[in-house]
């Protein structure tokens, strides 16, 4: 099963989704993503933390599929 991030899960007013096959690639995506359409913000452990907490299992419910 893939991981999704989705900006909008990060607080981010942005429809911007990033699908991968693990928290590696979603990271990868997602710092690309930023550096085009987020300029300015800044990676801090704070964020870095926030946004690995954000990623989802694809095809998952907010209820852990019950």
């Amino acid at each position: 099963m893939g991981k999704v991030l989705k900006c909008r899960d990060v607080g981010v007013d942005c429809d911007f989704e990033v699908h991968g096959k693990d928290e590696a690639e979603i990271l990868r995506g997602a710092a690309e993503h930023a550096k085009g359409c987020h300029q300015g913000v800044q990676m801090t452990p704070e964020l870095q933390s926030k946004i690995k907490a954000a990623i989802k299992d694809e095809g998952g419910s907010c209820c852990g599929g019950h």
